[in-house]
């Protein structure tokens, strides 16, 4: 780089500190919002320009002459070399799910600061690493899973243990997107209507783009996008009208047999038809969103209302139960980083990728992407009134069921809000209530609706909160569907091994089979949580951390053997060092989750004292009644951390077993790396 080049980042790097800085460093007034978009542009523009360069080139050494899987092994349906930008949107749409919105905006509970500081910082030395190095091992083996890379690299012991448990953490984890889809659209036709609207229009466009006018990506995308806003203002149209009302409104469960079956249909169709379109136009819908808050922010540079820390660091929160660390991790999760990520960087993102050198562009750019969404889902939470935030997201059965019992303690708490404050708000945002309206999404709707009201129309302001809400169904619907998908590869992966048809994904009859043994799966957990007394997601969540921070240990774990036995432990600190924090982290939970005598945190302990309640006969009739489900569901969760706990460690010990073999020429399962082929695609698509 010339000299003017350097000046350029150096002042880059200087707004960032000093962003970053005012962020950290501000205590007893508020701060404004701007700081928060200018120090992630900042931070995220310096680890894409100089950290992931340095992966790319110093320790992973991408080659773009080198075929990927897609171009080797087409078969028009799951291995499809298809163009970057369109891969692009898929692996954005499929990675972005709840995470980067729910987990920041529940995080907010223990201040602006802690979340704030652990997504830029985690994003760029941990998260994006891993999704760049997942999607590049799995390029070179052929699109193979994260559980199948693992059996090949470390062998049978580890690789048995990775496949289990990551087929495990998996199910748990897609039940969770679920849940939390599933709150955010029970009797709202608006929403149900609007995100129902997108699976046609997905088809409209898969034909297009493959049949009608093959290669016209921006025709295709204008159609798509064009329709998909006509469907949110036709969802207005509906909500306003009782009897298209009635068609479109739904409890949780049926709307989770909804889920079910469209689950099931994502993972069979061919992935041009529904999936990629799909996640292809609900990236627009995301990113364009993303940016109009971000636009919004400028606009208004509103301040941040919630202050640095909270009291509720010390594990007294009303929204869930913990201490600033660990739980601060676990909650925000995808923001930073995600283990589902490297199931998708190593499921559907791997067959579709048709240059290796766009790995970089796909695996840490999207991931950087998802940062930035929950940075702005961070600033659309604390920009509300904080009692504002605790009433929306705190339990009835924490707050009280009254709404004059939940404001008098909420204000107690320091966080002055009223009754007549919160009803003006549900019939501004089009909504009979927003007490404890728990999971984040409502929360977080609100505050997107009001600043995109307040920048471009406060007359629209229902019409931005269900768009927000649409928004939010949008970003975890696609991630369910991929991640169906996936899970139904590492199923074939497995079952491959007992019978070599179901492990071929061009017999379609295995596909069928698995798909449904994998949506049978998760949905089990979804529909159970759909008719938990306490809703699900309280339980469920903290469950759906825990395990997604540890599929990122396992994910990395592969990562950091495969470094070391392809001669680069040098650059091992690369996977190795975020690695050591991760395991740190889950194992503090998980152990928490487990053994903590507080009823708000220990499973045991939550068990424990409604097992004893129940036959003491010190419950009332309705409690007494929905008991059992809780005690069934609080000794699963405690089964399923201790088995996630177990297989982590197993990983980490096999791990250190296969690198020392490496390093010291003993003899440790080979690479399964395939051999190289040159690539005969030539930059042939059509151009609009």
């Amino acid at each position: 780089m010339n000299y003017r080049t350097w000046l350029i980042w150096i002042a880059i790097a200087l707004l960032g500190a000093t962003a970053v800085g005012a962020i950290a460093l501000n205590r007893g007034e508020t701060i404004n919002s701007l700081w928060f978009v200018t120090a992630a542009v900042c931070v995220y523009a310096l680890g894409y320009r100089f950290y992931s360069a340095f992966v790319a080139t110093q320790v992973l050494v991408l080659d773009a002459t080198r075929a990927t899987p897609a171009e080797r092994l087409n078969d028009g349906r799951d291995f499809v070399p298809t163009h970057k930008w369109v891969v692009f949107g898929h692996h954005f749409a499929a990675i972005a799910g709840p995470g980067p919105l729910i987990g920041p905006t529940l995080a907010a509970q223990f201040g602006y600061l802690p979340g704030t500081l652990w997504i830029l910082v985690g994003a760029v030395l941990g998260g994006c690493v891993q999704d760049f190095a997942i999607l590049f091992f799995s390029l070179r083996r052929d699109g193979r899973s994260l559980g199948q890379m693992a059996r090949d690299e470390l062998g049978v012991v580890g690789g048995t243990a990775a496949l289990f448990g990551v087929m495990a953490i998996m199910i748990i984890l897609i039940a969770v997107l679920g849940l939390v889809v599933v709150n955010a659209m029970k009797h709202s036709p608006w929403a149900t209507s609007t995100v129902a609207a997108t699976i046609p229009i997905a088809v409209l466009v898969g034909l297009y783009m493959r049949n009608l006018r093959p290669g016209r990506v921006l025709e295709a995308t204008a159609i798509g996008v064009g329709l998909l806003l006509l469907a949110v203002v036709g969802g207005g149209w509906i909500d306003a009208d009782a009897t298209w009302r009635a068609w479109f409104d739904f409890d949780g469960p049926q709307l989770a047999l909804m889920i079910i079956a469209y689950g099931f249909a994502a993972a069979v169709l061919p992935v041009w038809l529904l999936l990629a379109p799909r996640d292809y136009l609900s990236t627009f819908v995301k990113l364009g969103t993303i940016s109009a808050l971000a636009v919004a922010i400028v606009i208004l540079h509103p301040e941040v209302k919630m202050p640095a820390l909270t009291p509720f660091i010390d594990g007294s929160g009303p929204i869930f139960g913990g201490k600033l660390f660990p739980f601060v991790f676990i909650t925000i999760a995808c923001g930073a980083i995600s283990g589902f990520h490297a199931l998708i960087a190593s499921g559907t993102t791997p067959k579709l990728l048709a240059n290796e050198a766009d790995a970089r562009f796909i695996g840490y750019g999207a991931m950087m992407m998802e940062s930035f969404v929950a940075v702005m889902a961070m600033v659309a939470a604390t920009v509300l009134e904080p009692g504002v935030y605790f009433a929306i997201n705190s339990p009835a059965g924490v707050v009280g069921k009254e709404a004059a019992d939940a404001v008098a303690l909420i204000s107690s708490w320091g966080f002055p809000v009223g009754v007549e404050q919160m009803q003006a708000l549900a019939r501004e945002m089009g909504e009979s209530t927003l007490f404890a309206r728990t999971g984040g999404a409502p929360s977080l709707a609100v505050g997107m609706a009001s600043l995109f009201a307040a920048a471009f129309g406060e007359k629209l302001l229902s019409l931005w909160y269900h768009f927000a809400i649409m928004f939010e169904a949008l970003f975890i619907l696609t991630t369910l569907d991929a991640g169906t998908r996936v899970a139904r590869f590492m199923l074939q992966d497995m079952l491959g091994n007992w019978s070599p048809a179901l492990g071929r994904t061009s017999w379609y009859p295995g596909v069928l089979i698995t798909s449904f043994l994998v949506v049978a799966g998760w949905g089990y957990f979804l529909y159970m949580g759909t008719i938990d007394p306490l809703g699900g997601i309280n339980s469920l969540w903290p469950l759906f951390g825990i395990a997604n921070q540890m599929l990122a240990a396992i994910a990395l774990c592969v990562g950091t053997t495969i470094l070391v036995k392809t001669g680069k432990a040098h650059y091992a600190w690369v996977t190795g060092a975020p690695l050591a924090w991760l395991v740190i982290v889950t194992s503090s939970a998980a152990w928490e989750k487990l053994f903590s005598p507080e009823l708000r945190i220990g499973f045991l302990a939550q068990a424990g004292d409604l097992a004893d309640k129940l036959a003491q006969g010190k419950l009332d009739a309705a409690k007494a009644a929905g008991a059992p489900q809780l005690i069934f569901n609080n000794y699963l969760d405690a089964a399923l951390t201790a088995f996630f706990l177990v297989i982590t460690w197993v990983l980490v010990a096999d791990m250190l077993r296969v690198c020392y073999c490496a390093l010291n020429g003993k003899p440790c399962p080979p690479s399964s790396e395939s051999l190289p082929m040159p690539s005969a695609l030539v930059e042939g698509w059509a151009r609009d």
